[in-house]
């Protein structure tokens, strides 16, 4: 049997040794400053080598492969930098959207809430939870600079992919401004769901990565171009995927209760379509129960009917298909080294028919 698309290359645990390495380092030089830190290294280790997709990693390196780069351990490390990115954004997000829980745990903010009540301190829990859960974000995106500069690849090569690198996470975090913002201003127009899913999901999710492996693989103008006409409508895809998962997701795979995009009230592509062709009773069904956190499961339930009434779910898997159709024919104008092109097939079928 074939091995995963992201576990070609033996990448995968190759991407988790170069994390663990660099986390047992991290961790020396936190206790180092004081034990007090402990808790603080033990929960983001546990964050980043708790599961993930390690999608990030797989599509620079592919982008890296296809342009013609050699494959060596600097590389990798180099690539696993991406991984410290995904878990800042992933744990500024929680608090943002007052998550309870990630991959079937207690989000960062809500584990140190959770730390101050069994400890009886001062203050209020949820206060100390949520400060100390974006000072762990902030480290996380310190550390991927850390990583990135300390992988061992030449100083020229790093400096080809550094403006990648800071566009990516200055993108991801004005996608995330947006999301925060659409929420307040009940913003629900499909452009919107589609600037926000762009920029807080698809590019840094797949055309980012990409790009940030050609870069260090010093790749031709036509192999970039190519990345970015896969990348774009991949990434919406993926995003596209995700927001159907936020809704009807099984919480076993995801690791979220279900329903939990409603309840946080995302103004996703999937809820703009439905709020577009709902009925007026639909409509305002919707917007009462969208960002409601008491939404009870057969709140979610009602939801979830006038969703697919309306045939914002059947409308948001077509869009799904039609962009991963776009990605791949990017992919046929151009010559890719080894078996990258069979590889990037594989991964925009990971991405976009997942369950997870």
């Amino acid at each position: 049997m074939n091995p995963a698309p992201v576990d070609r290359a033996d990448l995968r645990p190759r991407v988790e040794r170069s994390l663990n390495s660099f986390l047992a380092r991290q961790r020396e030089r936190l206790i180092g400053i004081d034990p007090a830190l402990g808790p603080v290294a033990d929960a983001i280790e546990d964050f980043v080598q708790g599961g993930g997709k390690r999608l990030r990693p797989a599509f620079a390196y592919w982008g890296y492969r296809g342009a013609g780069g050699e494959d060596h351990d600097e590389l990798v490390a180099a690539l696993a930098a991406l991984e410290f990115v995904q878990a800042s954004a992933l744990i500024h997000d929680d608090v943002m959207d007052g998550s309870d829980t990630r991959r079937g745990k207690p989000s960062a903010h809500r584990r140190f809430a959770i730390e101050h009540r069994r400890n009886g301190w001062a203050g209020d829990p949820q206060a100390y939870g949520r400060a100390t859960a974006i000072l762990l974000g902030d480290i996380c995106l310190a550390w991927s600079d850390e990583l990135l500069h300390g992988c061992g690849l030449d100083p020229v090569t790093l400096a080809r992919a550094r403006p990648i690198f800071d566009e990516m996470r200055t993108e991801v975090s004005a996608g995330q401004y947006l999301d925060v913002l659409a929420q307040v201003t009940g913003d629900t127009s499909v452009e919107r769901a589609g600037t926000i899913a762009r920029y807080k999901s698809a590019k840094y999710t797949v055309e980012r990565p990409l790009l940030f492996g050609a870069a260090l693989a010093g790749a031709s103008a036509p192999v970039r171009a190519a990345f970015s006409r896969y990348g774009l409508p991949l990434g919406e895809a993926f995003q596209l995927r995700d927001d159907v998962l936020g809704v009807y997701g099984d919480p076993t795979r995801t690791g979220k209760p279900a329903g939990d995009d409603l309840r946080e009230g995302k103004r996703t592509y999937l809820v703009a379509v439905a709020l577009e062709a709902a009925d007026p009773t639909g409509r305002e069904q919707l917007r009462a129960g969208l960002g409601n956190p008491d939404l009870d499961e057969a709140g979610v339930a009602r939801l979830r009917q006038i969703i697919e009434q309306t045939g914002a779910l059947s409308r948001t898997e077509r869009r799904i298909d039609e962009l991963t159709g776009q990605a791949l024919a990017a992919l046929s104008g151009v010559w890719l080294d080894g078996e990258a092109d069979k590889v990037l097939h594989e991964l925009a079928e990971a991405a976009t028919r997942r369950l997870d």
